[in-house]
């Protein structure tokens, strides 16, 4: 019954970077694992706030400029009668400013996330198998040995990057098809998104089992409705600027919450990449252990 009324999973995704906020205060330890990575998000932060909000305003400001330019042109030749288009043009031109201000937001707080969580990545490590550990009871590592980890984490991102710009390139051609084609862009994109949020919240947990990315996209797929409405909620976080410096940590602590409580009973995430080498290391303690 509980499973319907939260819409298959669709509003309990969307409580976990709540729910972890719980494991937190109950849990003060886990709070020195943020701390650095709270600082490191602060000088990214302050970088790309500077650099991208900077260029992109002025970009903004530029095509509103001929917006008005090619409106004030239009009003001139209408007749008199018709000057009430005038207020109707503005309204929409500032309609436009409000989406594109909302949009570089999105852009900016997306581009923070992916810095935020490479350059964050050792101490949030350590909360994810802190977290996985208090969570579940154990912890499933695989070793790979320091080389092989530093090459699987380039070959991920490069994988994203592929994965961006192949449906982008579908995406932007969608674009040509009018009416149905720009709404559809725009819902692909969208997904697109939360897809790559969830991938990055979700891969702590995930590259401890050193999954192939099919693999963490089957994951994120199979999760569904849970993992797009998690997503939906990081990305909203994500994008609030200067509350996205401190909600980076909170949406990496609650992906592996959500990996923990949505993945791993229905056994999805134990499962080993065939390609995989290494030792399978199983920490198993008792809570009344883990308390001492």
């Amino acid at each position: 019954m509980w499973k319907v009324l939260s819409g298959f999973g669709l509003l309990t995704g969307a409580t976990y970077p709540f729910r972890v906020l719980a494991v937190f205060r109950r849990t003060p330890r886990l709070w020195g694992y943020v701390a650095i990575p709270i600082l490191v998000n602060c000088i990214v932060g302050v970088v790309l706030y500077a650099g991208l909000l900077f260029f992109g305003w002025d970009s903004v400001a530029y095509l509103m400029g001929s917006l008005t330019h090619w409106v004030d042109s239009l009003i001139t030749n209408l007749p008199r009668w018709l000057g009430i288009l005038d207020y109707l043009i503005i309204g929409v031109g500032w309609l436009l400013r409000l989406l594109l201000v909302v949009g570089l937001l999105l852009l900016t707080g997306f581009v923070l996330v992916q810095f935020g969580v490479l350059l964050g990545a050792p101490w949030y490590g350590q909360l994810s198998e802190q977290l996985e550990e208090l969570r579940t009871g154990q912890l499933h590592i695989v070793e790979v040995g320091i080389v092989r980890d530093i090459g699987r984490a380039i070959l991920f991102e490069l994988k994203k990057l592929v994965l961006v710009v192949g449906v982008g390139v579908v995406l932007l051609l969608l674009n040509l098809v009018p009416g149905i084609g720009t709404l559809a862009a725009t819902v692909g994109g969208f997904a697109l998104a939360t897809t790559i949020v969830c991938l990055d919240f979700m891969d702590a947990p995930l590259e401890r089992r050193r999954l192939r990315f099919r693999e963490k996209l089957r994951i994120v797929f199979r999760s569904l409705p849970a993992s797009a409405s998690f997503s939906w909620v990081c990305l909203a976080l994500v994008s609030v600027p200067l509350l996205n410096l401190l909600t980076i940590p909170l949406c990496v602590a609650s992906g592996t919450l959500f990996f923990c409580d949505q993945v791993l009973p229905g056994g999805e995430a134990n499962r080993v990449s065939p390609g995989a080498d290494g030792l399978l290391l199983t920490q198993t303690r008792q809570k009344r252990q883990q308390r001492s």
